[in-house]
């Protein structure tokens, strides 16, 4: 029989766990932003050699599973000589990782917009940097909010990956509490309420940027 109690009881610890989920997810995003954008500024780069670091950059962390980078990640700095906590070993691969899609997402942004308005800031003498921080990037930014919203969400459901390296968030959470409850219906469902409501809202939020940015 189901039981609704221990349904309702899971909610608290699994909700307090949840915001391990949501650090991981978030410092993960924002450090793939920061990433992408050299990545993206490689891949349309005017030197070749850029562009194939950019490229290989891309194919290995998209043809990668997460899971297989986040071991990887968490076995070799160590080797290499650098101990950090598997929090911090986590968002590095997680930013990693989301740096691959975000740098794709922001070139085909790029790729959308009108090339006389690079052109025309070239003519006024405008310095490359400047083009892009003032004019393409702000434009691409909008352009891809729908996918960089996307993107957050489908991080925060690959955070459930970063158990494999001791990370108590919301995936391992449920996971010990069902171990000592003996009802992991109950405790698993609980656990995919919380990923939904967390989800819903993160669209929500990506909705209210859209209509805001198109003012």
């Amino acid at each position: 029989m189901f039981s609704v109690q221990t349904f309702l009881d899971a909610f608290l610890p699994l909700a307090w766990a949840a915001r391990q989920t949501l650090l991981v997810s978030v410092l993960g995003i924002a450090l793939g932003l920061v990433i992408g954008v050299a990545v993206c500024a490689m891949r349309l780069s005017g030197s070749g050699v850029l562009r194939w670091i950019g490229a290989l950059w891309v194919s290995f962390l998209r043809g990668v599973p997460l899971l297989v980078q986040l071991l990887l990640m968490f076995y070799l700095l160590p080797v290499i000589g650098i101990d950090v906590p598997p929090l911090v070993a986590a968002v590095v691969t997680v930013g990693i990782c989301a740096s691959a899609y975000i740098s794709e997402i922001w070139r085909g942004a790029i790729a959308a917009l009108p090339r006389g308005q690079a052109e025309a800031a070239q003519a006024i003498g405008m310095a490359p940097v400047a083009i892009w921080r003032r004019i393409i990037l702000p434009q691409a930014v909008v352009m891809s909010l729908p996918a960089l919203v996307n993107e957050l969400i489908l991080m925060v459901k690959a955070s459930s990956l970063v158990s494999v390296v001791g990370i108590m968030e919301l995936t391992r959470a449920s996971q010990a509490q069902a171990a000592t409850t003996f009802r992991p219906l109950e405790v698993y469902l609980a656990a995919a309420c919380i990923y939904l409501a967390i989800n819903l809202c993160l669209a929500a939020a990506g909705r209210w940027l859209e209509v805001r940015s198109a003012v």
